[in-house]
């Protein structure tokens, strides 16, 4: 996958649809169209918007989390995180 093009969710490709969630997020860090602080939409609207399970945007989530890219408060929701500085 391309650097600089939008990732495409594809269910019938040999991926695993969570994986190509968490990237298609990532990329969206990455290319400031989430910007840090901001909320993440609901599991629910994220699994319509990408035509997936909750499960799998569970899954997603966790390993953008895995991944620092993103904070999970109890009862508040999934924010972008801070960029971390270069070691």
């Amino acid at each position: 996958m391309s650097e600089d093009r939008e990732p495409v969710v594809d269910p019938a490709a040999a991926a695993y649809v969570y994986m190509q969630v968490a990237d298609h997020v990532a990329w969206q860090i990455r290319a400031g169209r989430l910007q840090p602080g901001a909320r993440l939409a609901g599991e629910r609207d994220l699994a319509q918007e990408y035509g997936v399970s909750i499960a799998s945007i569970r899954r997603a989530v966790q390993e953008l989390r895995e991944r620092g890219l993103v904070t999970t408060l109890p009862a508040k929701g999934t924010f972008i995180s801070e960029p971390k500085p270069d070691a």
